[in-house]
C-alpha cells in the first residue's frame, strides 16, 4: 500500500486542484452546474482509490493533517463578512430572505434526521444530508463530518460530502422550472432598472474593499485571520466547558466577526481589507476542499445508498415546496421574488455560484432582476454561513443530550 505523507498529500492536492480546472475549461458538464475545481479533481482521486480498494491492491493511505488548518483559515475569513451595517444597509429584502433561509435550515435538518431515524441511520448522518451538505456545501462538509464521526456516526464525512455534490447538481437543475413556473402562472415581468446597475450596487456595498491589492494589505488580512484563529480557540475552550458541542472554527469566526464589526465604527482606525481577506479565504478554501475530496471512501457509501436516495429525493420536494409556497411569498411574489425563488433553490441545494447562475438564466430569458442581484449575493456569501453554523448547534447538542 502506497502511503503519502503531508508535504506529498498537499502537494498531490494542489495538483488535483489544477487537474480539475483544466477538465472544467472542456467539459461543459461541469461548468454548466458550477461544480469546484477540488471537488472534480479530488473524486477522481477517489475513484481511483475505489478501483484499488475494490482490485485488492489497497488505497493508498493520505495525511491530512493540514486539513483542518486550512479549513479553520477559510471559515475564519468568512467570519469577517458578517457586518452588521451591511444587513443593516441592504434593507428589507437581506433580512427576510436571511430569516427565511433560516427557517429552511431549520427544515432540512429536521427532515434530515427524522428519515435518518426511519431508515435506521444514526441521526446525525440526517445532518450529514441536511443543511451541512445542501446550505453548507462542501466546505461546511469536509468542517462538520470529521466532528460527528467522532461523536459516532460512522462515514458521516463521506455521506455529506456525497450529498454536497449532489446538491449542486440538483439546485442547479430545479431552480430554472421552479421560477419558469411562478413566472408563467401568475404572468410576471421583469422591472426597468439595467441589471449592472443593480449588480454595481452590490459590490459597493463593500466599503472597505481596495480596488487594487497590495502586499501590505495581504500581510494584515493573514495576520488578522491568525489572531482571530488563536483568540477563537479561547471562545471554543470556553464552549466546551459549558457543555457545548462545537466545530474548532466556531470560536474564530465569532472573533472574526467582532473584529468586522469593530472596524465597521471604528471610522478607519482599524482596517479590515476584505478584497485580501477574501482571497486569502479562497486559497485556503480549495486547499481543503482538495484534501477532503483526495480523503473520501466511497465503498463505505454502498451499505446505506438506499436510505440516502430516500431523503436526497425528500430535500428536493421539500425544496421545490418551500421556495414556491414561502419563498416567493415572502419576498413579495413578483419578478424579483420568482428570481429569488430560482437563486435559493441554487444556494439552499447547493452553492452562492449556482444560485447567480440560476439567476442569469432566468434573467437572460425575462429581463433584470436588480433586487434579486443585489440581495442574494449577500446573503448566500455572508449571512448564510453563519445562521447555518448556529443552527446546526442547536441540532447537534439536542441530539447528543
Amino acid at each position: 500500500m502506497l502511503a503519502l505523507n503531508s508535504y506529498q498529500t498537499l502537494a498531490v492536492g494542489i495538483l488535483l486542484y489544477y487537474l480539475g480546472k483544466l477538465l472544467k475549461k472542456n467539459i461543459r458538464f461541469l461548468q454548466t452546474y458550477c461544480i469546484p475545481n477540488p471537488v472534480i479533481g479530488g473524486v477522481l482521486f477517489a475513484l481511483l482509490n475505489l478501483a484499488l480498494f475494490e482490485s485488492g491492491v489497497g488505497a493508498i493511505k493520505l495525511d491530512t493533517v493540514q486539513q483542518s488548518f486550512f479549513m479553520n483559515m477559510f471559515f475564519t475569513s468568512v467570519g469577517f463578512s458578517a457586518s452588521y451595517v451591511l444587513l443593516k444597509k441592504g434593507g428589507r429584502d437581506v433580512l427576510v430572505l436571511t430569516v427565511v433561509c433560516a427557517v429552511l435550515i431549520t427544515f432540512q435538518d429536521t427532515i434530515g434526521v427524522m428519515l435518518a431515524k426511519a431508515t435506521g441511520l444514526h441521526p446525525l448522518l440526517g445532518l450529514c444530508a441536511g443543511s451541512i451538505p445542501l446550505v453548507g456545501g462542501h466546505g461546511t462538509s469536509g468542517a462538520f463530518g470529521p466532528m460527528l464521526e467522532k461523536m459516532g456516526a460512522e462515514r458521516a464525512t463521506t455521506v455529506a460530502i456525497a450529498m454536497a455534490t449532489f446538491g449542486l447538481i440538483s439546485g442547479s437543475l430545479m431552480g430554472g422550472p421552479v421560477a419558469h413556473r411562478l413566472l408563467e402562472k401568475y404572468h410576471l415581468h421583469s422591472t426597468q432598472e439595467d441589471e449592472a446597475e443593480s449588480l454595481e450596487k452590490a459590490r459597493s456595498m463593500e466599503e472597505n474593499a481596495p480596488l487594487v491589492m497590495t502586499a501590505e494589505n495581504f500581510m494584515l488580512a493573514f495576520g488578522e485571520i491568525l489572531v482571530a484563529m488563536g483568540l477563537g480557540t479561547l471562545v471554543s475552550k470556553f464552549f466546551t466547558s459549558v457543555g457545548l458541542t462545537f466545530p474548532g472554527y466556531i470560536g474564530s469566526m465569532l472573533v472574526a466577526a467582532v473584529i468586522r464589526n469593530i472596524s465597521d465604527h471604528s471610522k478607519g482606525s482599524l482596517l479590515v481589507p476584505m478584497h485580501e481577506l477574501g482571497t486569502v479565504g479562497d486559497v485556503s478554501l480549495n486547499i481543503f476542499l482538495s484534501l477532503a475530496m483526495m480523503s473520501l471512501r466511497i465503498w463505505e457509501l454502498f451499505d446505506i445508498a438506499g436510505p440516502l436516495f430516500i431523503i436526497a429525493v425528500a430535500q428536493v420536494i421539500f425544496m421545490a415546496l418551500f421556495t414556491t409556497f414561502v419563498v416567493f411569498r415572502a419576498m413579495g411574489r413578483d419578478y424579483d421574488a420568482a428570481v429569488e425563488v430560482s437563486a435559493v433553490c441554487g444556494f439552499g441545494m447547493g452553492a452562492t455560484p449556482n444560485a447567480m447562475a440560476n439567476m442569469s438564466a432566468i434573467t437572460s430569458n425575462y429581463g433584470p432582476a436588480p433586487r434579486a442581484f443585489f440581495a442574494v449575493p449577500l446573503v448566500g456569501a455572508m449571512f448564510i454561513d453563519f445562521c447555518n453554523s448556529g443552527i446546526l448547534m442547536v441540532f447537534i447538542n439536542l441530539i447528543n443530550r
